[in-house]
């Protein structure tokens, strides 16, 4: 399946989004199938992924398929062959055993990792971005951060969480899961006890819609037919933090996540108080992969995943999902394409739907239309 996080612009240019150069510079497979860059002075164009070498910033143009680079008098580059379709890779059996060790506690250190498997440091790195998305410190943290929040729950008191989960003192506890919560460890304990947690609701086409942040990034974004329907929804989510309906002055980001909402592509700049686990953020990262205008099942992400048997557990992510549309869950459907239960409303996801699949056949007539322009 065609994978990304990364949006490309719509027409041809330099790659001045920092989202779109950030793909090409890590060679990041997830921007397959969204973009095809071109080189001005090979003359070739090719995959985000493509190992060549790296070409200069200034050197570089920027289109939105195959079609549209050759257009432009460039051809595909035999390496990554730009031009042919190309299926998700299947996960190799080395990667769950390298998932196996970084959760391990105390878990193990990357460098071991990759010695145990004959990788280099690098070579895992690329495993886990190309199948995952995250580098192996990344997921290491996130599964030591999801274990935290679990000792949280079960434990008598935070210091006794702090031992509990594995970690060698608070300063490291504190260190890992502030940034995955959203909030500081003792509130989360507390359900959000303290927590300042602004909203606003604004007009769209899909009826009305609620923002809440905190002080670290959007903490939910939830559809409804009226404001105090979406109010009572953000108050049982967060039943003891401390919410201001207007909020403080608005993030900087409050206007992407907007745009988000009205069809616009979701920017990677949109920070994220929300977090979930370990298995929910693949899920969450793999719905964010599926190409506008297209969906998947429950089994294809689960198959996607390296999880064949988990369909169910993928549902309940998609069905734990808090931030509508920034999360794009209205992707995915049942076997056979029947619409599944949305949190939001079935309306709303035949909607969003709808509204996809009409922008990429769009996309797809001017993609045509460019392609049989004649040449000058």
């Amino acid at each position: 399946m065609g994978t990304t996080t990364s949006r490309a612009p719509r027409a041809a240019g330099s790659p001045a989004d920092g989202s779109v150069w950030r793909a090409i510079t890590s060679r990041d497979a997830r921007a397959d199938g969204r973009f095809v860059y071109a080189v001005r002075t090979t003359g070739v164009f090719c995959r985000p992924s493509c190992p060549s070498r790296q070409p200069l910033r200034a050197n570089v143009r920027v289109f939105p398929d195959g079609a549209a680079a050759r257009a432009g008098g460039f051809r595909a580059c035999l390496r990554c062959r730009p031009g042919e379709s190309r299926r998700a890779p299947k996960p190799p059996p080395s990667l769950s055993r390298a998932c196996l060790m970084l959760a391990e506690e105390p878990p193990a250190r990357c460098e071991d990792v990759a010695a145990a498997l004959a990788l280099s440091p690098a070579a895992l790195t690329r495993l886990f971005r190309t199948h995952l998305g995250v580098t192996p410190t990344a997921y290491r943290r996130r599964v030591r951060a999801e274990r935290g929040r679990e000792a949280l729950v079960s434990s008598g008191s935070v210091t006794e969480a702090v031992y509990g989960a594995g970690f060698s003192g608070p300063s490291r506890f504190y260190a890992a899961l502030a940034p995955e919560l959203g909030m500081a460890p003792s509130r989360a304990r507390r359900g959000g006890e303290g927590e300042r947690i602004a909203w606003v609701t604004r007009a769209c086409t899909l009826g009305r819609v609620l923002v809440a942040w905190t002080e670290r990034g959007v903490a939910a974004v939830t559809l409804g037919d009226d404001d105090e329907t979406l109010a009572q929804d953000l108050r049982a989510r967060f039943p003891h933090a401390e919410l201001e309906p207007g909020g403080r002055r608005a993030p900087p980001w409050l206007a992407a996540v907007l745009a988000a909402v009205e069809g616009q592509p979701v920017s990677e700049e949109i920070p994220r108080a929300a977090r979930g686990t370990a298995f929910q953020e693949r899920v969450w990262r793999a719905l964010a992969a599926i190409p506008e205008g297209e969906t998947r099942s429950y089994v294809e992400l689960a198959r996607a995943l390296g999880e064949p048997r988990h369909a169910r557990a993928v549902a309940r992510a998609c069905a734990t999902n808090g931030l509508a549309v920034v999360v794009p869950c209205h992707r995915a459907v049942r076997a056979g394409g029947a619409l599944a239960g949305y949190r939001w409303g079935l309306d709303k996801k035949r909607a969003l739907l709808a509204r996809e699949s009409g922008a990429a056949a769009r996309a797809a007539a001017e993609r045509d239309r460019v392609a049989r322009r004649p040449r000058a």
